[in-house]
């Protein structure tokens, strides 16, 4: 969602168990930095990892084929919400986050049987620029992430980083502001700093396998181009000046290089065009990864254009037959269910994973969508559909 929240109202690892070290010495009996290992002794590190790893951490995992998979090579179908506020919090003066991030809070997401956590940042806190006040920029941004990442992975839960807020001066079609600092959602990353976030951030959860980097929340530059989908495709993809967008864009393959050349061999997200809701060029546009760990990211709201069971299996479909796609997004702005309902039941026949926008109780559910009143996780009448939903998956 490209939303802005300020304190006044709307306006609109876990312990990281990696045996990642033993691995890199024995990937499929292939010898790396000079260690020299068979198929038992990778057994063994297998075996060593998994006896440390607590019984209750979240999955470590990879790309299978068109599956997300754990490092035992079952299929993990991830079922989680939005948590919002660390893209505007800090960057508006007042905070990291919004709301608590603390242990009750989780445990109440727990009781929805919640999986996954999408925790949205802004780029100039964590980079630390100067227009974000010291108290709540660079490390003392940074630390909080990290904090809040391990509480989610000791209590089970995979957390999703997503670059949400961006630098970057945009005035054109759908804009957000007229601000060229990460104060709202911008058409496309900017390379001055998204680069340098996500190799920061690469480094500092590279250890950890629990964690999924959504590399930019909504692109749609596509409309600052005047509606070319083929210029948008290859703008997503390339970056660099595209028509309608002052700033140099970082185009989605020099972020996934960003990423693996600090050494991260994390699942990335990709969301597609028109706000993360058109995938039809995805797949004829998917970056190069040495790792093969790219997932498809698919934002899906009764509001979007692609909102219709026909598009679904025409558009999105042919996605979820080729690589994993998690729908990172999913509301409707009724305070109902009556949309996510089928969407649920259309993702569930085809074991594709989602998050429900927003675990945010300072939303309303109209507005927000906010799923909860509050944050012991009482549901808003659209949050209730959710719930029920995913506890009727028990």
């Amino acid at each position: 969602m490209t939303h802005q929240m300020t304190r006044a109202g709307r306006s609109w690892t876990f312990r990281s168990w990696t045996f990642r070290g033993l691995l890199r010495a024995c990937f499929l009996g292939t010898c790396v930095l000079a260690v020299s290992c068979g198929p038992g002794q990778i057994a063994q590190a297998v075996a060593a990892g998994a006896a440390d790893r607590p019984a209750d951490a979240a999955p470590a995992l990879h790309v299978s084929g068109n599956e997300l998979v754990d490092r035992s090579g079952q299929r993990v179908v991830l079922h989680g919400v939005d948590r919002s506020g660390g893209e505007y919090a800090c960057v508006q003066g007042w905070g990291i986050w919004d709301g608590p991030m603390n242990q009750a809070s989780v445990t109440a997401m727990k009781r929805w049987d919640v999986n996954a956590v999408r925790v949205p940042l802004n780029e100039a806190c964590w980079n630390g620029q100067s227009y974000v006040k010291p108290a709540y920029r660079g490390a003392v941004y940074r630390r909080a992430v990290q904090a809040y990442v391990r509480l989610l992975n000791r209590n089970g839960i995979v957390a999703i980083l997503d670059l949400h807020w961006t630098d970057g001066a945009y005035t054109g079609p759908s804009t957000g502001c007229a601000s060229a600092e990460a104060v709202c959602q911008k058409p496309m990353p900017d390379a001055a700093e998204s680069i340098p976030f996500w190799s920061s951030v690469a480094r500092t959860f590279a250890s950890d396998d629990s964690v999924i980097f959504d590399l930019f929340n909504e692109p749609y530059p596509e409309r600052a181009i005047g509606g070319s989908e083929a210029e948008g495709w290859r703008c997503w993809l390339h970056g660099g000046y595209c028509p309608g967008i002052s700033y140099r864009v970082a185009g989605m393959q020099s972020l996934v290089t960003a990423v693996r050349s600090a050494g991260a061999k994390n699942v990335i997200m990709l969301g597609g065009l028109e706000y993360a809701n058109d995938l039809t060029g995805w797949l004829r546009h998917e970056p190069t990864d040495p790792d093969h760990n790219l997932v498809a990211s698919w934002h899906s709201y009764d509001f979007n254009t692609c909102d219709v069971t026909s598009c679904w299996n025409q558009q999105i479909e042919p996605v979820i037959r080729r690589v994993p796609l998690i729908a990172g997004e999913i509301g409707e702005n009724d305070c109902a269910d009556a949309y996510i309902r089928p969407l649920m039941a259309w993702l569930d026949a085809r074991s594709t994973s989602y998050l429900a926008w927003a675990w945010n109780a300072d939303f309303g559910c109209g507005s927000g969508p906010s799923l909860i009143e509050n944050y012991a996780g009482r549901p808003t009448a659209f949050g209730a559909g959710y719930r029920a939903h995913l506890l009727s998956l028990r």
